[in-house]
Formats: C-alpha cells, structure tokens, sequence
C-alpha cells in the first residue's frame, strides 16, 4: 500500500476552508448580536423615560397663585 504524504500546502488549504466557513459565521452573529442590542438598549430608554414622567407627575405639586 502505498500512502500519499500529507504536504504544508495540503494542510494551509484544509485549514482556510475551515476558517472561512467559521469566519462567515462569526460575521453572521456579529449583525445578529448588535441589532438585539441595539433594540434592547432602545426599549431600555423608552420604558426608562415613560416611568420617569410617571413619577414626575406623582411628585409635582400644582401651585396656585391668587391676587388680592
């Protein structure tokens, strides 16, 4: 039996097929990642703001002026 020898530049490819698969995916979440982020962050500050006015509003007291 005779047994084909491995060579560098087998290796080198085998190993960039892999990386460019793995690197596309990385790309991939990547997007993914930071767009659910970014969505979280935005509904953070919307219910952050709304339950502020909402104390705001508990808190202010309505003065009333009237001359004599």
């Amino acid at each position: 039996m005779a047994e084909a020898k491995i060579t560098r530049d087998d290796l080198e490819a085998g190993i960039r097929q892999l990386q460019g698969g793995a690197k596309q995916k990385v790309v991939d979440k990547k997007k993914a990642i930071a767009t659910g982020i970014g969505i979280t962050a935005v509904v953070i500050l919307l219910i952050t703001f709304m339950l502020g006015k909402r104390a705001g509003n508990k808190r202010t007291a309505l003065v009333e002026i009237r001359r004599l």
